[in-house]
């Protein structure tokens, strides 16, 4: 055994007896697991946006390739059944080109997405467009490129998730 394993094991596991949300009451964790059911989030994915940004999830930012919009522009099935299931949450649209920039119903606003040569500033500005009246730390960012995880980074939002994670099996 390596020196001084116990005095870090024994300093680790009061930290993590410590945290915030290791001594929240019964009826917040239940409030915010229907927040997470209201947003179409899986628990753990909601209480780890919440705990890095510190903030509520106010607004779902989704991409035109999260969303399968494509050339026809027509919102697939099973993903307007997973927007139409959320309450409480602006929807927002980031539309790649040719695409027009108009947000699909259920989203109720839409703006154009960055592209490969526009720099870090001009992303940042591009990503706000979409969240006018919202901080950054307050949406998250659905997507489905490396490109796309970016900007999340850019726009000092709350976080990215894969739209694999979002419209996939809901695991807990």
């Amino acid at each position: 055994m390596e020196a001084g394993r116990a005095w870090r094991v024994h300093c680790w596991t009061k930290a993590r007896a410590a945290r915030p949300e290791a001594k929240l009451p019964l009826p917040i964790v239940r409030m915010r697991i229907a927040r997470a059911q209201e947003l179409g989030l899986p628990y753990k994915t909601y209480a780890s946006v919440r705990a890095v940004s510190g903030r509520d999830v106010a607004a779902l930012l989704f991409t035109s390739n999260a969303l399968r919009l494509f050339r026809e522009g027509a919102l697939p099935e099973d993903r307007r059944a997973a927007l139409d299931a959320v309450r409480h949450c602006l929807l927002a649209g980031l539309i790649h080109p040719p695409l027009p920039v108009a947000a699909p119903e259920p989203l109720t606003q839409a703006a154009r997405a960055p592209g490969l040569f526009h720099g870090w500033s001009e992303t940042r500005d591009m990503v706000a467009a979409a969240h006018p009246r919202l901080p950054g730390p307050a949406v998250l960012l659905i997507g489905e490129t490396a490109l796309e995880e970016t900007w999340a980074a850019a726009g000092r939002l709350a976080g990215y998730l894969d739209g694999a994670g979002y419209f996939g099996p809901k695991t807990s």
